[in-house]
């Protein structure tokens, strides 16, 4: 299969991964073929990138990280209880977090077994984000990062819960962000902006509370807009006043901000999102997260097509876990473009990187 931009498809392409909706069900089956109006109703789902049917690459198939029963499972909890708080604030009721925490808990336990089986990289960039559930999605995948950067940088369990807990939690304060608000298309107005940033400030008020969930949990929400040299917020904390924990959510939360399509921004290709990363690495970002993150996540992923140093043209065929950036490439041979020429490992032929591919670049904003 072969990944290419929902912009670059053709009438002549079938789909070749089956794409679900945030139930867990499919939206589309494998081996449709993807027609104008197809296409259309896909990015309308806000679906960038999808896999494609090709025979240089038919016997290259993409796990992902997360199963689809566990994906849907767990949109299914986050959704639920985000919608129970989003109903009690607007009721201006007292929220009682500690019923909800334990369906959190169960969450984040189910994630971190499935991260710790899975030893490849992780990639979520073929998942189904749709406007209006953005914030469950985002929370789930923002979990996902956090658990696998955490372990990264040798977390314990007892640890890596109330990491994943918090990430999961992050944007709880949202829930009193107007949805026309987190989705609008348009520039925010100042008061806008200043709505959507007091979320963190409101996701503290309302996890701190708890007696159930750690303290460090309801700081994760505080703290995850801060950055290292004080340019955040809402409290404008530099350096070490930051929680380690926040630091860590920080950095998944911009990633797949920026990986994810969202109504007023096409979503950048993972290496796009790390050379965001690495333009803070230092000033923003704690530079040994950025570069432990750089090897916790598929950087080129599968299925991607790509130009080398040397001149050839390929598509990664698999991603090198132990050096993400560093994948093995399908390499096309140059006079017909429709056979192969050999596979070329990346971690061997060190004199070799990859200089471009297929993307789509477009200016994020407010994440």
């Amino acid at each position: 299969m072969k990944l290419k931009s929902i912009d670059s498809v053709d009438n002549q392409d079938r789909l070749a991964k089956a794409i679900y909706n945030d139930l867990g069900q499919p939206l589309l089956n494998s081996g449709v073929e993807l027609s104008d109006n197809m296409r259309e109703r896909l990015k309308n789902k806000g679906i960038s990138y999808v896999y494609v049917e090709d025979p240089l690459t038919d016997d290259i198939y993409v796990e992902d990280t997360i199963n689809a029963k566990t994906r849907a499972k767990s949109l299914k909890t986050i959704q639920e209880n985000f919608n129970t708080i989003s109903d009690q604030m607007a009721l201006g009721k007292s929220i009682d977090i500690d019923k909800l925490s334990p369906a959190f808990s169960h969450v984040v336990k189910d994630i971190l077994t499935e991260i710790e089986s899975n030893k490849e990289a992780v990639s979520m960039l073929s998942e189904v984000i749709s406007f209006d559930s953005y914030v469950f999605h985002h929370s789930l995948n923002v979990t996902v990062y956090s658990l696998a950067l955490g372990q990264k940088m040798g977390l314990n369990n007892s640890e890596l819960h109330d990491l994943g807990l918090g990430a999961m939690l992050h944007d709880l304060g949202k829930m009193g962000v107007p949805l026309e608000v987190l989705n609008k298309s348009e520039k925010l107005t100042d008061e806008e902006f200043d709505l959507i940033k007091n979320h963190a400030s409101v996701g503290f008020e309302m996890l701190r509370k708890s007696h159930t969930l750690s303290l460090l949990t309801a700081h994760c929400a505080f703290q995850h807009h801060e950055r290292l040299d004080g340019s955040g917020y809402p409290r404008q904390l530099a350096g070490a006043d930051i929680h380690y924990y926040a630091k860590i959510i920080g950095v998944a939360d911009v990633f797949d901000a920026v990986t994810s399509n969202r109504i007023y921004r096409k979503a950048m290709l993972p290496h796009e999102g790390l050379e965001l990363l690495y333009s803070g690495s230092g000033t923003l970002f704690e530079k040994e997260l950025v570069d432990a993150f750089a090897k916790t996540v598929a950087i080129y992923p599968i299925g991607l097509q790509v130009k080398l140093s040397n001149g050839k043209e390929g598509i990664v065929a698999k991603v090198n876990s132990d050096l993400p950036s560093r994948p093995i490439i399908r390499i096309i041979n140059d006079e017909d473009k429709q056979s192969i020429q050999e596979d070329l490992d990346l971690s061997d032929e060190l004199n070799v990187t990859i200089v471009g591919c297929e993307t789509v670049i477009d200016q994020y904003k407010n994440y």
